[in-house]
């Protein structure tokens, strides 16, 4: 499970720079500004989306079990 949470974050990671150079790049030279940073973006909000459901899911399945912070019994 661990994996696929650090897979998930260097997708979520890669989309943001991807936007980034995109955002930065795109329109100089003469060239037409294109959608691809909105595209990186897109796919940034959806891989965090997934993200949180595959955590959801794991929990409820009882793949992960929650540790840490006490209830304040």
């Amino acid at each position: 499970m661990s994996y696929l949470i650090a897979l998930a974050f260097v997708a979520i990671l890669a989309s943001l720079a991807s936007a980034l150079y995109f955002m930065m790049k795109d329109g100089t030279g003469g060239k037409a500004k294109t959608s691809h940073m909105a595209r990186a973006l897109a796919f940034r909000v959806g891989f965090s989306v997934l993200l949180f459901v595959c955590i959801l899911a794991a929990w409820k399945l009882g793949y992960i079990q929650p540790t840490g912070i006490p209830n304040g019994r």
